[in-house]
C-alpha cells in the first residue's frame, strides 16, 4: 500500500474519531441519544478505516470490513428512526395558531385582546 494511501486513510481515522469526540460533547450537554448514537457510528466508521490501513488486505479479505461500515450505517438509520419515533411520543401539544391580519396569533393571546374590547 501506498504512503498517500497510508495517509488519507489516517486521515479518514482521525477525522473519524474527532467528529465522534465533537458528537459525544452535544451528547454530554443535551442528553439526546441521537448524538450519542451517531458518535459510535462514526467510531465505528473509524475502526473500518483504521483496519484498512493497519491490514494489508485482499479484495476477499475485506468483507468484514464492509460490514463493520454496514453496521455504522444501520446505526444512523436507527438513531434516525428513534428521534423521529421519541419526538412523536414526548412532543407537547403546541398551542394553536391561527393567521390573522397578515400575522400568527395564538388563540389564547387574541381572546384576551377580543375580552378586553381591543380588536384582533
Amino acid at each position: 500500500m501506498s504512503a498517500l494511501n497510508q495517509t488519507l486513510y489516517g486521515a479518514l481515522v482521525m477525522g473519524c474519531f474527532a467528529v465522534g469526540l465533537f458528537l459525544l460533547r452535544f451528547w454530554s450537554t443535551t442528553r439526546d441519544r441521537l448524538f450519542a448514537m451517531f458518535a459510535f457510528a462514526f467510531w465505528l466508521l473509524g475502526l473500518n478505516w483504521l483496519g484498512l490501513a493497519v491490514l494489508d488486505t485482499t479484495q476477499e479479505q475485506r468483507t468484514a470490513f464492509y460490514a463493520l461500515r454496514a453496521a455504522a450505517f444501520v446505526v444512523i438509520l436507527v438513531a434516525i428512526v428513534d428521534k423521529n419515533r421519541h419526538a412523536r411520543r414526548v412532543r407537547p401539544r403546541p398551542p394553536t395558531a391561527r393567521r390573522s391580519g397578515g400575522r400568527w396569533r395564538l388563540h389564547v393571546a387574541s381572546r384576551r385582546r377580543e375580552q378586553a374590547g381591543r380588536p384582533t
